[in-house]
């Protein structure tokens, strides 16, 4: 599979499990919402405490299976590397995210006042890989 069919695939379905290493190079597994920003990299967003978060600054290798919301059908299988956007510069990113998830939000001032209080980052992930195939 190419990289412009997993990202049309992304654009539509944001359902995905999120694969990093542990220190000691066990997989660790994160269910999480994945977007795309306007450059085609994958999208997520989480807190600078989680687990995923400390790995992906440690080892930057990513790997996402994106599935459809009926769970059972169409998914596909990404890599890329990740990279770490923090506060304050991640709240614009965040806005961005959650708009191309979920619409506009009902009160935007609400949403960022819960992204700082929540010590949110995102997770881009610039693409290597597609499968199946």
């Amino acid at each position: 599979m190419d990289l412009e069919t997993a990202r049309a695939f992304l654009r539509d379905n944001h359902r995905a499990v999120l694969v990093t290493r542990f220190p000691d190079g066990r997989l660790q597994t994160s269910p999480v919402l994945v977007g795309l920003d306007s450059e085609g990299r994958a999208v997520i967003s989480t807190t600078e405490t989680t687990v995923k978060t400390r790995n992906l600054r440690r080892d930057p290798h990513a790997v996402l299976c994106v599935f459809s919301d009926a769970f059972f059908g169409d998914w596909v299988q990404v890599e890329g590397t990740a990279e770490i956007v923090s506060l304050p510069e991640a709240m614009d990113h965040l806005v961005a995210y959650y708009r191309g998830i979920s619409g506009e939000h009902p009160d935007w001032d609400d949403y960022r006042s819960a992204m700082q209080r929540e010590r949110r980052v995102i997770v881009r992930i610039e693409l290597t890989r597609a499968g199946p195939g």
